[in-house]
């Protein structure tokens, strides 16, 4: 015979439906007593018992009237659900002192909510300043939606000087990483402002906006090009790029002679490798391809617009691995793999840094290697524009025999240009006292200018003037930029200057640049390119 239900079940039981329709084998209508109580009660919780979240929740409660009675229905029920972390437990029916305390907390609780602590008004003090700072702020936002582009970018370039003696906080080649990064994600300002006419010039068919170039050794993976550019660079020289990974030399590798504006390197060519070079040079190169299609019309000019990598011109030094016993074929894999994303390439045979590698700057040995990375480059198949020109770059501690030498290569092996110079092992004045003058490696920075020049000047007078020159080596302002091209280079490249003057330095040496030459008289780079090498007039 049935049982019947308590008579306040109604109002206790949320979860009683029709079982027989869950369980499987489905409970005897003896379980559910009352037909009534059961379509009325189904008809609330049918949809509560779909959710077994709901229904383990402390307002879903299962009565089980006098004793244990529902256990059989308990029994066919899953335990998550009967007993979910002692949510649903047995109750006697009425209201008894669990009920009560329950109870007499949410009427306690209930009175909390409703009386909430008062809050003090804020201060006088407090409110002017709020309403000062946000006044400010629309007033500053205000201002500078009237203010030109030009005004602005320059704002934000002087504003990296504030930023950048933290780097100086910092282990030196780990601040190197941090600048390579933030460049390579677009944390450094973009230049918009345009250059100065008189800074433009075309070298190997190609504009330069300006002779202004950033160094080998900087971005040594190809990580930042496009950054780097935007900086407003005229171009840019990545590398030096090895056939296989390498690590270099052991940390620590570079040395900060902060007194003098130099800085000590024994890097050893520490590279990813071609392929991961490759790999970004490739994408680069793509999306520049995607932006002429779409945004250049077609030219009859046989002078290019920009470079490989943007609007910039982009190089690539090639280097060879510290174990290979076959140097010409490091370079040879080089030319094969890279030369198709760049607008120069360049032979790096001056590193210090790399056991025997300035042997290669002999006459022979040089003459040697230039046939061969030459011969690799032209076998290629190259588009309408031809193969990307082809630099040598040598070191400042050269004799006057090696000078002579490595230009008579180059005249009869027709290079097309030469990068003069990279690091010293000298120790020049006054970095020569400093404490740490002792460490092995390469100097760059303010102390290299006077070798550099020198040795640049010699080699303008050498070639005659007839092979582009780069001058690199201790480059920190517009007047050691017009030294330099006075003293032959058609381009000129900085890193160590950079480094200890952050983006800011850039749009500064141009402006002193574009300085001299119109104070000078000259109306553009080309003309004031050897005019310390030319005879003066009487």
């Amino acid at each position: 015979m049935a049982r019947a239900l308590p008579s306040d079940a109604e109002s206790r039981l949320y979860t009683v439906v029709d079982m027989r329709a869950r369980l499987s084998p489905p409970l005897p209508s003896a379980y559910f007593g009352n037909a009534g109580v059961r379509t009325s009660v189904s008809a609330k919780v049918g949809d509560v018992l779909a959710s077994p979240i709901t229904f383990g929740a402390q307002r879903l409660r299962m009565a089980t009237g006098q004793g244990d009675e529902y256990a059989p229905l308990k029994k066919r029920l899953p335990s998550s659900l009967v007993n979910p972390g002692n949510i649903l437990t047995a109750t006697k029916t009425g209201a008894g002192p669990s009920r009560q305390a329950s109870t007499a907390s949410a009427a306690s609780s209930g009175a909390a909510a409703a009386a909430p602590n008062k809050v003090p008004p804020p201060p006088r003090k407090g409110r002017l300043l709020t309403g000062a700072m946000i006044g400010l702020t629309i007033a500053g936002g205000a201002y500078l939606s009237t203010t030109d582009e030009a005004t602005l970018c320059g704002w934000i370039f002087k504003s990296t000087e504030l930023v950048n003696p933290l780097f100086a906080l910092l282990d030196a080649e780990f601040a190197h990483r941090l600048a390579v990064t933030a460049a390579a994600h677009g944390f450094v300002p973009k230049e918009k402002r345009p250059d100065p006419p008189v800074l433009g010039l075309e070298v190997w068919g190609r504009n330069f906006t300006n002779p202004i170039g950033l160094a080998a050794g900087f971005d040594k993976n190809a990580d930042a090009v496009e950054g780097l550019l935007g900086l407003g660079f005229g171009f840019v020289e990545v590398g030096s790029v090895t056939p296989q990974p390498q690590e270099g030399n052991p940390k620590p590798r570079i040395f900060r002679l902060k007194e003098h504006g130099a800085v000590i390197n024994r890097c050893g060519f520490n590279s990813e490798g071609i392929v991961v070079v490759a790999k970004r040079l490739g994408a680069q190169h793509g999306k520049r391809k995607m932006e002429e299609t779409s945004s250049y019309p077609s030219s009859t000019s046989n002078v290019k617009q920009g470079g490989k990598a943007g609007p910039g011109i982009l190089g690539v030094n090639l280097g060879k691995n510290k174990t290979s016993e076959d140097a010409a074929a490091d370079y040879v894999q080089g030319v094969h793999s890279l030369s198709q994303y760049a607008d120069y390439l360049v032979i790096n045979i001056s590193s210090p840094n790399t056991p025997g590698l300035r042997d290669l700057q002999g006459r022979k040995q040089l003459r040697e290697l230039v046939k061969k990375v030459h011969d690799a480059r032209d076998e290629m198949q190259w588009a309408e524009d031809g193969p990307p020109p082809l630099l040598v770059k040598i070191a400042p501690d050269l004799s006057k025999e090696d000078l002579e030498d490595i230009a008579a290569v180059a005249l009869s092996s027709k290079l097309d240009g030469l990068i003069i110079s990279n690091t010293t092992i000298a120790r020049p004045p006054p970095a020569e006292t400093h404490p740490l003058a002792q460490e092995a490696g390469g100097l760059s920075g303010k102390p290299l200018f006077d070798s550099s020049t020198r040795v640049l000047k010699e080699m303008y007078i050498l070639t005659g003037g007839t092979i582009p020159l780069i001058g690199c080596g201790g480059v920190t302002s517009g007047k050691d930029a017009y030294k330099k091209i006075r003293s032959g280079a058609t381009l000129v490249q900085l890193y160590t200057a950079l480094a200890y003057g952050g983006p800011a330095l850039i749009p500064r040496i141009k402006a002193e640049l574009a300085e001299c030459l119109e104070r000078d008289g000259f109306k553009s780079v080309q003309q004031a390119v050897g005019a310390d090498c030319k005879p003066k007039k009487a």
